[in-house]
């Protein structure tokens, strides 16, 4: 195991804030409390967004709606201070040849005032902003004509900065003159090396020095490019090779139960009583299951496939492998009705075997627990299914050799050290997810499990048909949806959960509700609701309903249980379609398209859609691909937004944007893994600074985690 005591990273770039020349106990407090910057590390660290070209200066005429940032030059006007209390500002003008731009500032105005000097010519930079259709620009950065240096680069750094740093005269460019300051202070041996020098060559990567300097100071665009790839490919890199160990650790001492035989049980089933022929990626999700669990070592292993792409078929051979080698299994659902639904399937398909299967949720009554307890206990009991009831006390395995998760359920690390307890041997965990996790995002945040893909759907589905319709052709809607009823169908209409208002989403829904309510009449038509201010006991007797087609429309809000299988359920209305995330969207679509027969999903938006809501609508209508909607929703909202993103740090990049730099990520994999083939502990000499580096970021290397 790595120790971090016996690494101290370069003296220098330890050093705490206030030493750095201009910089002094006042303004450390303030970089500390705005940027978080409490060394001079951090100070390097903080890049750039973006450089201006000093050797353009735009004319004051040139200014437009679309002008983002601008940097003018001219003679400034007299200075005013107007206002009072929070109103107070200084104003003043700027004049070139072609016209006159407003300056204003709100703080530091006593400063800017001593400092200024009407008459004067200078050079402004700022963000630009319109007041009563006017151009201005708030706390601009000034620079007299004659303090103005080339630094021998014409490309000036934008740094972050916030009204109090500008405030108090640390501003952009005088976070850049800090930063210089910095960089002339430092050698090469104090921003060392740690890459080898082969993936250097091979990747073609500038020193990390050179890269430093560049990043920040870039003599040409071409230049700050080269530097920016290295720097990037670097937290890449190190993140793989974070996570390829984290694996790898965790693989050598988890030392898990032996499934050592396909037996009888898995055989007779899939030969007899298989109900579909299984597709590819089922069978090499199987394969890569029966691998993992011929090792002797636990497995860990995160399952991800499109709704209804044949997981639960997954989960029931890998259980039957189980009980051939002699272990019990249970399978945790999100719901009771989810874990009802799963038990009758399950005993529906085991008929002809020696295979005893039980249920395990809240509801179970006293009696029926305990013969479920006792026939755990002696081992006479195969496969439970349940809630997360499975995980309370007195619940004890003779032999539990798999533990299969549902992710909805939303499964800890606290509920696994519960479940752990309940055998001498870490039991197999396979972990279960509709949510489609988008492959970079998998290959980053998810790399220390191993992890398939199951990406075909069985045969005899049809992809759901979604279309989109605005509010005022909710009529003829409400009459698509009579027509399927006739068909003996039933469908779905949902209604959005706004989080600002749980009062407002309960009278939005009793409006839907009522309206259903007018366009469907009992006793023609019968109606169930469900929705999260109802008490369990109701909200379970309405889904009873639906699911065993005493009710044909379900009115509800996204409290709707996740995988209830109710393949006579061919239509889903999505109101205010337009509210709802893309994920969110497709997880509701997975709700119909479960049978045979033809599925609709109509997104019912109003009239005026955001750029936003305008494309997520338009990839739902593109394409059911939940791989595809996944990447998509990644770049609309980012990474750390998608479900089931480990908030740990892990992608925590300064630079690198796992959506934009797929390139370097490909690179940085390939460099990653056949280091550590070669090299799996880090112990070549050439591997020394690297090791290191891995011990000095100890906030970001979990080893903790290694199961």
């Amino acid at each position: 195991m790595l120790s971090f005591m016996n690494w101290t990273s370069p003296e220098i770039l330890n050093s705490p804030i206030e030493y750095l020349k201009g910089v002094g106990p006042q303004r450390a407090i303030i970089l500390r409390k705005e940027l978080g910057i409490d060394t001079f590390r951090d100070l390097l660290e903080l890049y750039p967004y973006r450089h201006l070209d000093k050797s353009h200066i735009h004319t004051i005429s040139e200014i437009s709606p679309s002008t983002e940032f601008v940097q003018v030059a001219g003679f400034l006007g007299s200075l005013q201070i107007l206002g009072t209390g929070k109103s107070k500002r200084l104003v003043t003008t700027l004049r070139d040849a072609t016209g006159v731009l407003q300056l204003v500032w709100f703080q530091g105005i006593s400063w800017m005032e001593k400092n200024l000097n009407p008459g004067f010519r200078y050079r402004a930079f700022g963000r630009v902003g319109f007041f009563n259709g006017e151009a201005q620009l708030t706390h601009p950065e000034m620079e007299g004509f004659d303090e103005i240096k080339t630094d021998g680069s014409p490309l000036q750094p934008i740094y972050p900065s916030t009204e109090k740093l500008k405030a108090k005269s640390l501003g952009g460019r005088q976070i850049a003159k800090l930063t210089r300051q910095l960089l002339s202070q430092l050698k090469e041996q104090d921003i060392p090396e740690f890459i080898s020098l082969e993936i250097c060559n091979k990747s073609k990567l500038v020193s990390r020095f050179r890269a430093f300097q560049s990043i920040h100071f870039p003599s040409t665009p071409e230049d700050y490019q080269r530097a920016l790839f290295r720097l990037k490919f670097e937290e890449l890199f190190l993140n793989q090779v974070r996570t390829g160990m984290i694996k790898t650790q965790r693989q050598k001492q988890s030392r898990g139960v032996l499934f050592s035989q396909v037996g009888r049980l898995f055989n007779d089933f899939y030969t007899n009583s298989l109900p579909f022929e299984l597709t590819g990626a089922q069978k090499r999700v199987i394969k890569e299951i029966r691998q993992d669990t011929a090792t002797g070592h636990q497995m860990n292993r995160l399952l991800q496939g499109d709704v209804g792409s044949g997981k639960t078929m997954v989960a029931l051979l890998t259980m039957l492998l189980a009980a051939d080698n002699g272990f019990q299994s249970c399978l945790i659902a999100p719901t009771e009705i989810l874990s009802n639904q799963h038990v009758n399937n399950f005993r529906e398909m085991l008929k002809d075997l020696p295979v005893s299967v039980k249920l395990l949720t809240g509801s179970v009554k006293s009696v029926a627990r305990r013969k479920v307890l006792e026939e755990l206990a002696d081992g006479s009991l195969n496969m439970l299914i349940g809630t997360h009831a499975i995980l309370e006390e007195p619940v004890i395995f003779k032999n539990l050799g798999l533990a299969i998760i549902d992710e909805q359920h939303r499964f800890g690390v606290a509920q696994r050290a519960k479940m752990w307890k309940k055998a001498l041997l870490h039991p197999h965990v396979l972990v279960m997810t509709a949510t489609p996790i988008p492959r970079t995002l998998a290959m980053t945040a998810y790399n220390d499990l191993d992890y398939s893909v199951i990406d075909e759907l069985p045969p005899g589905r049809q992809p759901v048909r979604t279309v989109q319709r605005y509010e005022y052709n909710r009529p003829k809607v409400m009459d698509f949806i009579k027509e399927e009823i006739k068909k003996g169908r039933q469908a779905y209409i949902i209604f959005p959960l706004i989080e600002e208002s749980e009062k407002l989403d309960y009278e939005n829904l009793m409006k839907g509700y009522e309206n259903v309510k007018a366009y469907f009449p009992e006793p023609a038509y019968y109606i169930s609701m469900v929705h999260g201010r109802q008490k369990a006991e109701v909200r379970e007797t309405n889904m009873k309903r639906f699911v065993s087609g005493d009710t044909q429309i379900m009115v509800a809000t996204t409290v709707i249980e996740v995988g209830v299988h109710i393949s006579n359920a061919t239509v889903m209305v999505v109101e205010s379609a337009e509210k709802f995330g893309l994920s969110q969207l497709h997880q509701l679509r997975g709700r119909v398209g479960r049978g045979a027969d033809q599925s609709y999903c109509i997104l019912v938006t109003g009239s005026k859609l955001g750029a936003e809501a305008k494309e997520r609508v338009k990839i739902m209508c593109e394409t059911t691909d939940g791989f595809r909607i996944a990447e998509k929703d990644m770049e609309l909202r980012g990474p750390g937004d998608i479900a089931g993103t480990r908030q740990s740090g892990l992608l925590d990049f300064k630079l690198a944007d796992i959506v934009l730099d797929r390139e370097i990520l490909q690179q940085a994999i390939m460099a990653a893994k056949s280091l550590l083939d070669e090299d799996p502990e880090l112990e070549l000499p050439v591997n020394s600074s690297l090791r290191k580096q891995l011990m000095q970021e100890k906030g970001k290397t979990p080893w903790s985690r290694i199961s």
